[in-house]
């Protein structure tokens, strides 16, 4: 049986050619602001500027404009270029290029065009710095919205949205500047508690270090650019490698050439790899479900066995491409900006992290006895211990509270690999308990005017649920990974639809004051393809609960 990696959006490019279609004007070579340069065809204005930094931006407008403007924040790039041999990784070169909006990156200006024939203005940056760019996403949106105004006056509302760490900035945005923000959309949301990725990311590779290959960096990276660069696409050339090793081994369950004496004992136990993949994706927290494995379907033949004893490793493995790529850009990047380690866990108990699971996916895992040589395996391994310090200023370049105080749309996939469903749900649980108190405080203050003025909702979540089967297979019984990715998976692929939906949910919002009742929603969500539900909730955050 074979699975490969897939190059995901994660690292996708922001082609030139996006924006052929409509952007006219060139971005003035300047490191200092000054004003856009602009130019009107067929009654769009477009204008492309520079801030204060350096950051390039980009905006749109039409002669209809309605006075609302989406200010949009896009996902991560990486802080260094990845070369070709990291392949599905790379190529990859750094770019700073301004995104006005959803689908820019891919060259699909559906979405931005829809929203500017409607009357709507669209404005994005591409931001001085990539990978952790916080506080620089925050000053260059704040100038930004300023400029926008300058230039089209009549901007009443202002709508910030993002996708992925573009939701940190959103939601930033309206937590610093709650006036210059009325309404907010966050997809496929990162904004979270600020070690809960930290501890996602350096889990599922503390895991790989420790039954797969001991030379995996967690954290430690040099403070030396080139070697960190160096020391990165070394990690991610390692993991890649260990996938395609398991990737082999998945139906023999042997094990890596490069596992650690730990997995070789597990391995001269015979236990086979795949049941330790299963497990470091579970003490993660990795979704049991992929782009293409289901957890329900089998190959012919297979049909029974397959979902219970091979598929829930097959998920973690396409899973894990992205999050242990990911995972070693992202903590080396956090480092450096932190000052030094910030994965810690020496406290961390792995085996009651699984043992909710352990007995959904005992065969799986190959039986208790075997789970359990599992984990003493890992509680034999040394633990990553971080800098005090540089866990301290964690909440400086991230602090985020995550309360809810405009109209929000969140549109979320219960699968997504990279910013998990947890994230999600921890929105939704603060804001829970934040309408809850609201709601205490209304009922206290009727009982002096005696007049009760219920609390206004301000979230609405739309899901991307993982369908119950989409799994398709080769004649060799291999996932085939050529097949249509499974709704409610993957990273943020939200349909044009899905996004038109949830932004003119979020204008709607922000023009009457409050959501509709629940039926309006519910149709609208179905039209596109997404869920309305607020009984539907996914497990919270491993690393929290």
């Amino acid at each position: 049986m074979k699975i490969s990696t897939r190059k995901s959006r994660f690292f996708t490019t922001v082609a030139a050619a996006a924006l052929v279609a409509t952007a006219v004007v060139a971005i003035p070579s300047t490191a200092q602001a000054a004003d856009p340069q602009c130019a009107t065809a067929k009654f769009v204005t477009q204008c492309a500027g520079a801030g204060a930094d350096g950051a390039p931006y980009l905006m749109i407008a039409a002669a209809n404009f309605n006075g609302t403007v989406f200010i949009w924040s896009h996902g991560i790039r990486p802080a260094i270029n990845i070369p070709a041999t990291l392949a599905p990784v790379g190529p990859y070169t750094i770019t700073n290029a301004a995104e006005p909006g959803p689908g820019a990156s891919e060259g699909n200006m559906t979405v931005i065009n829809a929203l500017v024939a409607a009357g709507y203005g669209v404005a994005g940056s591409g931001y001085s710095r990539q990978s952790l760019n916080v506080t620089e996403a925050l000053n260059a949106n704040v100038e930004l919205i300023g400029a926008f105004k300058k230039k089209f006056p009549t901007t009443k509302k202002v709508i910030a949205w993002g996708q992925s760490l573009g939701t940190i900035h959103s939601q930033k945005l309206v937590e610093t500047n709650p006036d210059l923000v009325d309404g907010l959309v966050l997809a496929c949301p990162a904004a979270n508690p600020s070690d809960a990725l930290v501890n996602y990311f350096g889990d599922a590779l503390y895991g790989f270090k420790a039954y797969f290959d001991p030379s995996i960096k967690v954290g430690g990276y040099s403070t030396d650019p080139v070697v960190r660069q160096q020391e990165q696409l070394a990690n991610i050339g390692k993991v890649l490698t260990v996938l395609g090793k398991l990737s082999a081994g998945l139906s023999s369950g042997a094990w890596p050439d490069t596992a650690s004496p730990a997995g070789k004992a597990l391995q001269a136990a015979g236990i086979p790899s795949r049941s330790a993949l299963l497990a470091v994706g579970l003490m993660a927290g990795i979704p049991t479900r992929s782009k293409h494995v289901d957890g329900t379907s089998g190959p012919k033949g297979s049909e029974e066995l397959y979902p219970l004893a091979i598929a829930p490793a097959v998920a973690i493995l396409e899973n894990m491409g992205t999050v242990g790529v990911a995972g070693s850009l992202l903590i080396a990047d956090g480092e450096l900006l932190a000052g030094g380690k910030v994965f810690d866990n020496t406290k961390t108990d792995y085996a009651a992290r699984i043992s909710a699971e352990r007995d959904i996916f005992s065969m799986a895992l190959s039986g208790n006895t075997a789970t359990d040589a599992i984990l003493a395996a890992l509680a034999a391994t040394p633990r990553e211990t971080a800098d005090a310090s540089a866990v301290a200023k964690i909440p400086s370049l991230i602090g985020l509270k995550g309360t809810i105080t405009k109209p929000t749309v969140m549109i979320a996939t219960e699968s997504d690999e990279y910013t998990p469903a947890s994230v999600a749900q921890w929105y939704i649980d603060g804001y829970g308990e934040q309408f809850a108190a609201a709601k205490d405080a209304a009922i206290a203050a009727a009982k002096k005017s005696r007049s009760y003025q219920a609390p206004v909702n301000k979230l609405v979540t739309l899901w991307a649920k993982t369908a119950p089967k989409y799994s398709k297979f080769t004649a060799a019984g291999s996932p085939d990974l050529t097949a249509a990715v499974g709704a409610g998976t993957g990273h943020c692929l939200y349909t044009s639809d899905q996004w038109l939906a949830a932004a003119k949910m979020a204008a709607a919002a922000v023009n009457t004051g409050k959501f509709p009742n629940q039926g309006p929603i519910v149709t609208a969500a179905k039209k596109v393809g997404l869920s309305y539900d607020n009984k539907f909730r996914v497990p919270t955050f491993k690393s929290l609960s």
